[in-house]
């Protein structure tokens, strides 16, 4: 059994990601795994199955402390907190949970789903994720989402009142939306945000009626030229106001980063669980990449058959290992370790292609060896990635 290269760098974080896979309806540009059910739930049975998947995952790679829990989806808040109550408890009887551990919702700014906060609270959760997305009642309609912007804002009091710790997500380069009316909407969400913001551009995704739509003329969003004007202003008003990047699309005060996401960042060890759940097991020095099956009842039958739903269990050599380490580390404004690269991949990253780069001032070394990202080459991530990873 080969070393753990991420122990020699004290990378021994491991999170627990849950995925409850249904939503009330589905909003036009997200390609997620998620599912409209007009029947009722069986929510009993889903909690029994999660229960089983972990024990099974428990079973395979031993014992774990569990740092960071993030219950996603879908739309996690339609769940009971009783529900979310037993997936905590099946988790904790089968790894030890630090006292400090994270354990995220995410939830809809909804009046009906805001009033379950405090159940969350007591069932164990201890920060909550608000998918306002937009500050307007226009854009939100446009978006597909259900709830108002005072609905939205009335649920982010609501979690300020039974959270610590909270977060929401806004998406910009929507239709017609201008650098000027995207900073008044920015200043006034930091003013509510506490915290921590989730900024994401909106891209058009294959397979989504959004695609259709902006295929056929019928919806259009802001060019490039544009897309990176409303980029800039996000960095220097989320900047200005306290909240810099410390990921590509994601702004926090200081000490107030989502641990769970710094997992996936760091390339740390995650095990997903739920419908379309993806994970990252280290098992013997070596890492596998594990997905579950992603319809939800085609889950829950496995899971009762088998204990897991997983159908994609690979072993990643070192080469893929370390592509992944690059890829998801380059996103951190704290950048990497190239020498965690190198015991990763058996190699170095190429001297003259970083010189290239830093030519270029698309990255920085600084003095202890960081690489990172500079601003100017965070639009450009991705072909910064490729470079350094040929």
């Amino acid at each position: 059994m080969r070393a753990d290269p991420d122990r020699a760098f004290g990378v021994q974080a491991f999170g627990v990601y849950v995925h409850w896979p249904f939503c009330l309806s589905k909003c036009p540009y997200c390609d997620f795994n998620s599912h409209v059910r007009h029947a009722a739930i069986d929510e009993d049975r889903f909690a029994r199955a999660f229960a089983r998947e972990i024990e099974t995952t428990a079973q395979r790679i031993g014992p774990r402390e569990v740092t960071s829990i993030f219950l996603g989806g879908g739309t996690p808040s339609l769940m009971q907190p009783s529900t979310v109550g037993a997936i905590l408890d099946a988790i904790g009887k089968h790894w030890r949970v630090a006292p400090d551990a994270e354990v995220s919702l995410e939830a809809n700014p909804t009046s009906v789903e805001a009033t379950r906060f405090r159940g969350y609270r007591s069932a164990g959760v201890n920060r909550v994720s608000l998918g306002v997305q937009a500050l307007d009642d226009v854009s939100l309609k446009t978006l597909g989402r259900l709830h108002s912007a005072q609905e939205a804002m009335d649920a982010v009091a609501i979690a300020r009142s039974a959270f610590d710790r909270y977060s929401f997500d806004l998406i910009y380069a929507r239709p017609g939306q201008t650098p000027a009316m995207w900073e008044a909407e920015l200043r006034r969400a930091i003013g509510e945000a506490a915290e921590h913001l989730s900024l994401y551009q909106l891209t058009i995704e294959a397979e989504t009626p959004f695609f259709a739509l902006h295929r056929a003329g019928k919806l259009q969003t802001p060019d490039e030229s544009a897309s990176r004007a409303l980029y800039d202003v996000t960095q220097s008003v989320c900047a200005e106001l306290g909240l810099p990047a410390y990921e590509i699309s994601n702004h926090a005060r200081p000490g107030a980063e989502c641990k769970h996401n710094l997992v996936y960042w760091r390339g740390q060890e995650y095990a997903g669980i739920g419908p379309g759940a993806h994970g990252r097991l280290d098992i013997g020095g070596t890492r596998y990449a594990v997905a579950t099956e992603k319809r939800p009842e085609s889950w829950l039958m496995r899971v009762e058959a088998s204990g897991t739903g997983v159908v994609t269990d690979d072993r990643l050599n070192s080469e893929e290992r370390a592509d992944e380490f690059l890829l998801m580390g380059l996103r951190l404004a704290e950048g990497i370790d190239p020498r965690r690269y190198q015991a990763l991949a058996g190699r170095s990253l190429d001297p003259s292609r970083i010189a290239i780069l830093r030519e270029e001032g698309a990255i920085i070394v600084d003095a202890d060896g960081r690489l990172r990202v500079t601003q100017a080459g965070f639009p450009v991530l991705d072909a910064v990635v490729a470079d350094l990873a040929a």
